[in-house]
Parts: C-alpha cells; sequence; structure tokens
C-alpha cells in the first residue's frame, strides 16, 4: 500500500506492481535459462554471472530481478550521472566506480530505463576495454522513442513508444517516487 498523498499526484499507472513482478520474474526466468542452458557464459573459469546495477534507479529492479534468477550471481554497483551542467548534451561522468573487477567476468548491466542511450553506451565502451568475457544489458523499461544512441538491449522488461516521464519502482523525479511498487507518469502540476 503507498501513500495516498503521492498516489493523488499520479496521472496514470502505467505499469501495475502485478505486471512489473510478472515481467521481473520472466526476465529471471529467461536469464537463468540463458546463462545455465542456452550457452551464454563465456568466463573461461566459469564463475557466476555478475549483475551490475546502474544506481540509483536500478537498485529496486536488481533486488527484485536477482531473486528471480535460479543459478549462482554476483552483483556490483556503478554509478554514473548523465546531467552534468548542461553544457554537454549526453555527457556522461562517473561517479562511482565498480568495486571489483570484470576481467574476464561475464556481465549483465541491470538499468531501470534506457531511453536516449548514452548512459548505456558510455557504459559499455568503459566496460569493453577491461575485457569482461561477456557483456549484456537488462533494462526493465526500454524508452525507444527517445534513443539517440543505438544500443543492443538483451532483456527488456517494457517498451515504451511515448516520450511520457516516468516515475516509481527505483525512479524518481527530484529523488522522490522511488518508493511506488508501481510506474507512473506525474501529473503536470507535479513537474517544476
Amino acid at each position: 500500500m503507498t501513500n495516498q498523498t503521492i498516489d493523488k499526484r499520479m496521472e496514470r499507472v502505467l505499469y501495475s506492481q502485478d505486471e512489473i513482478a510478472s515481467r521481473v520474474a520472466a526476465l529471471g526466468a529467461q536469464i537463468t535459462h540463458d546463462y545455465t542452458h542456452n550457452g551464454y557464459s563465456r568466463d573461461p573459469q566459469g564463475r557466476p554471472l555478475k549483475l551490475v546495477c546502474v544506481l540509483r534507479g536500478a537498485m529496486v529492479f536488481l533486488a527484485d530481478l536477482i531473486r528471480q534468477i535460479s543459478t549462482d550471481v554476483e552483483y556490483d554497483f556503478i554509478y554514473v550521472s548523465s546531467y552534468g551542467n548542461g553544457t554537454s548534451p549526453g555527457a556522461v561522468r562517473l561517479v562511482k566506480d565498480l568495486d571489483l573487477p570484470i576481467y574476464q567476468r561475464d556481465v549483465l548491466i541491470v538499468e531501470d530505463i534506457i531511453d536516449t542511450g548514452h548512459t548505456l553506451d558510455y557504459l559499455r565502451r568503459g566496460f569493453a576495454v577491461r575485457d569482461p568475457a561477456s557483456i549484456r544489458v537488462c533494462t526493465l523499461v526500454d524508452k525507444r522513442v527517445r534513443r539517440e544512441v543505438p544500443v543492443e538491449i538483451d532483456y527488456s522488461g517494457f517498451v515504451m513508444d511515448k516520450n511520457e516521464f516516468i516515475v516509481g519502482y527505483g525512479m524518481d523525479y527530484g529523488e522522490l517516487y522511488r518508493n511506488l511498487p508501481y510506474i507512473a507518469t506525474l501529473k503536470p502540476e507535479y513537474i517544476r
């Protein structure tokens, strides 16, 4: 149950708590299948898949996703900012790097939403020079309508065809609304 005051700020719910849970379960099952039966693992030492959570938004998604993966996994966190000072559209800056190396590891980048593609492109290029065994991407929301940089997404929960600003399930507006169990659009009067 969410706070009724917060709920009243939402224009409409795009993906309900049940719809999200269903998609996360399906993604977890597919990742489990791919990394145990389909031979997606490339790590020469046979170590577990390493999920890399892009902070802060993907934290909620990661927490639910790892509980739906029925094989050994490890995880780490990276924090990047794509907002900067507004002078360089698409500029991405590293705020917090990974704690552990990914050399020769199978890496699955976990994102809450991919829109322009700049952040994912930055991460893929940065990870590639660290020589992982493989790099794949899982996002809860693929907002293709905003794509500026072509990026490959291996696992996608939902595809958005409209350019709407969304909040909830880890995604925020001004650091608020991450705690909503669903994904919704804000009423215009709450967007500054």
